[in-house]
């Protein structure tokens, strides 16, 4: 089954469940199975009304202190963000903790829908103490690039990150909002960002479609 969707391309759709079912000799509730199992890991997507396809190559984005925008540019594919919130709120202990700010501190919290050539692909949900970027607002477009807004409007450097990924389950309102089924598994990253001075610039947490969206790093020995 797996040879099958190499060979027939992406976009291409899947021959009808009887036809499969025929040439594997398999009963069609294997059949189902085995579509089920590549849907899940991405090599195929169904589209309700029209059948099963063969998917596209997931998207690649390197864990590193590379922006959203410049990872999906890098592979050729035009980001956007579709705005959900801008609020400015109380932090509670635990973001100010990551920010190094005291409880009850007000927060700029952006909430983003990530696109990739206009596909719903993600949720990101970011965090930045406002008494250190008190015009942010001002400066940023909120569908824009954050990354760029802090380095190029503010003089922010980044200089590392402490970076956590796990697989979840979307809740509710976050599937509505990728446009996703819940059953599918998600990537989950949470990512507090550092400048040079070790002060902390944001606390992000970004929820990626784990049938189009993948992570890369490059390891190296200690030496």
């Amino acid at each position: 089954m797996f040879d099958l969707v190499e060979n027939l391309g992406e976009g291409t759709v899947l021959p009808s469940e009887r036809e499969l079912a025929e040439r594997f000799s398999v009963s069609r509730v294997t059949l189902r199975q085995a579509v089920s199992e590549l849907v899940l890991e991405g090599k195929l997507i169904r589209r309700q009304g029209s059948g099963t396809f063969v998917a596209p190559p997931k998207l690649v984005q390197p864990l590193s202190l590379v922006s959203y925008t410049e990872g999906m540019r890098r592979q050729g594919v035009e980001p956007n963000r579709t705005v959900i919130t801008v609020e400015e709120l109380g932090a509670d202990e635990g973001l100010a903790r990551d920010l190094m700010i005291e409880p009850g501190d007000p927060v700029v919290h952006l909430e983003r829908v990530l696109l990739a050539d206009d596909e719903r692909i993600g949720l990101e949900s970011t965090y930045l103490s406002l008494a250190r970027f008190p015009g942010l607002l001002e400066k940023l477009d909120p569908a824009g690039s954050l990354y760029a807004c802090l380095t190029e409007r503010l003089g922010v450097r980044f200089a590392e990150a402490e970076e956590r990924v796990e697989t979840v389950l979307a809740t509710p309102r976050e599937a509505l909002l990728i446009g996703t089924n819940p059953a599918l598994p998600m990537l989950l990253l949470h990512r507090v960002s550092y400048d040079v001075e070790g002060h902390p610039i944001e606390r992000a947490r970004s929820l990626y479609r784990g049938d189009r969206f993948s992570f890369v790093a490059r390891l190296h020995a200690d030496r």
